[in-house]
């Protein structure tokens, strides 16, 4: 075992086969289409004429999951290499702290949509006392956007891995 782990333990095998690469980048996209269908879904029922209320999704519902769709879109587009790059491997300097700080906006943005749509759950749909069928267009909100973080981080960590079958051709 190598001595630069954090942990006792090895990591698993299994998590260098590139099928769990793609098992994750699978079910990364599964998390992402099930948020925006709740989310959809609410959103199509809330201008039916099967809502029994006047309260319907208007644009204030949507910021939180651009937001959240924009965070996934920054943290995704940055490699893990990025993170821990020294001055001298890429071109110009400071590659690393301007990763980080990349990938905190992204983190930022996905918080920000998630702490949206709970003050567009609490504020717009739990606190005027609303029943449930429109209430369920809120809690929508939050779960897609859940999901939409939820599968940010699995996309991350299964397109990060590191593993034995890749070959890097960098000179």
């Amino acid at each position: 075992m190598s001595s630069n782990r954090l942990f006792r333990f090895p990591k698993p095998e299994w998590l260098n086969s590139p099928n769990t690469r793609t098992a994750g980048v699978y079910a990364a996209g599964a998390l992402f289409s099930l948020g925006f269908f709740f989310f959809i879904d609410a959103s199509t029922f809330s201008h039916s004429a099967k809502n029994g209320s006047r309260i319907h999704i208007q644009f204030v519902d949507w910021i939180p999951g651009i937001c959240s769709a924009l965070g996934m879109l920054v943290i995704n587009s940055i490699e893990k290499t990025r993170l821990s790059a020294d001055n001298y491997s890429y071109s110009g300097t400071g590659v690393a702290w301007k990763a980080r700080l990349v990938l905190f906006l992204g983190f930022a943005l996905m918080a920000g949509g998630l702490a949206g749509s709970v003050a567009v759950l609490a504020l717009k749909y739990i606190q005027p006392g609303f029943p449930m069928p429109t209430l369920y267009f809120g809690i929508a909100n939050v779960i897609a956007n859940g999901l939409i973080m939820l599968s940010s981080v699995v996309l991350w960590v299964s397109q990060n891995m590191e593993d034995d079958y890749t070959y890097n051709l960098a000179l």
